[in-house]
């Protein structure tokens, strides 16, 4: 009895699992999954679109890299997966391309999407402004990512090992792993990465405008920090996988990763082989004009007050220098007449 009593009321503690993973309008169904994908990356431009514009860049530019970051990022995702877990493809000719079922590999997807950004701000920034913006999209990405989560709620999946704890996840009989049929609530590890995608994002805004931080150390940090935790994710996750070593593939990759992370950022801070550059400072407040319309913002791409302004002398006073050969401001005076010399007495 007791037994029944303690397994109702896990069951009545457990966070539900949503009865479908979409709606319908008319003949079209909306899939929840791909729904939260839009909204994260709408999230990641909204973001990197006020971050940039404080550096004084042009607020547009985080427009024009998702639309080739996003379609590059679902390539990538989509690529990794079917090289990872190829037994998970459907078994129809357009099952590799069906990132509605199976979904992405979230590696191959940060994969796609950095690598065709920076070949486009390539074409726009300078070196030291490309690291600026590295910088100013990295926590960009975990607020996304963290967004893209609450898919894999929909979907249920991205679920850990079984758990009696009160948030503990209630997953159907239909998604529950071979062998995992008896249990019912799961470790809601996707709510896990949530919360810390949220907060690591805020932890590296709150340190990019506290601290002075070599670009691009922020990004450095992004990498190693989500890594760290996909780390700790990979040990409860119960999901197929393919198996290295005894561990999951994943768990190495991002192992690597977390590694490659910390050893960059400790390579940018300290300027080694000339990589990093100066912290880029925010724009100043935009000067009001007559009629109290704001400045004019600055050119496509440009960032403003990247470097502290330098001091100028001050002001020499008026009259002679204050040291010998030190610049003089005031007018010498005319020179006196020249004197009348008289005539010569005898």
């Amino acid at each position: 009895m007791g037994s029944v009593s303690s397994a109702a009321t896990g069951l009545l503690a457990s966070i539900p699992s949503p009865a479908n993973n979409g709606f319908s309008i008319g003949p079209i169904f909306f899939h929840a999954y791909g729904i939260m994908y839009v909204l994260a990356v709408a999230a990641a431009i909204l973001l990197s679109r006020w971050r940039w514009a404080r550096l004084g860049g042009d607020p547009d530019l985080p427009y024009e890299v998702a639309i080739w970051a996003f379609p590059g990022g679902l390539i990538g995702g989509r690529i990794y997966f079917d090289i990872t877990t190829p037994s998970q493809i459907p078994d129809h000719w357009w099952g590799v391309f069906a990132i509605w079922d199976g979904g992405l590999g979230i590696w191959g997807g940060i994969l796609g999407g950095v690598l065709t950004g920076l070949w486009v701000v390539h074409r726009r920034l300078d070196k030291d402004q490309r690291r600026w913006f590295m910088d100013v999209v990295g926590p960009t990405l975990l607020v996304s990512q963290a967004i893209g989560r609450i898919g894999n709620y929909f979907n249920q999946e991205l679920f850990g090992k079984p758990s009696s704890l009160p948030w503990a996840l209630r997953i159907s009989p239909a998604h529950r792993p071979p062998g995992y049929a008896q249990f019912t609530t799961f470790e809601p590890t996707f709510l896990y990465e949530f919360v810390w995608d949220l907060a690591l994002a805020a932890f590296l805004m709150w340190l990019g405008s506290k601290r002075k931080v070599r670009a691009p150390g922020l990004f450095a940090l992004y990498v190693a920090g989500y890594s760290g935790f996909r780390v700790f994710e990979e040990t409860q996750r119960i999901d197929y996988s393919n198996y290295f070593l005894g561990m999951r593939v994943n768990f190495w990759i991002a192992s690597g990763l977390c590694l490659t992370g910390l050893v960059a950022f400790v390579i940018i801070q300290r300027g080694l082989w000339g990589r990093g550059c100066a912290p880029a400072l925010p724009a100043p407040p935009r000067s009001m004009v007559p009629g109290g319309r704001a400045a004019r913002t600055p050119a496509r791409g440009a960032v403003v007050a990247q470097r502290p302004a330098v001091a100028t002398a001050p002001e020499t006073p008026a009259g002679p220098a204050s040291q010998e050969g030190g610049p003089r401001t005031a007018k010498r005076p005319p020179p006196p007449p020249p004197r009348k010399r008289g005539k010569r007495r005898g």
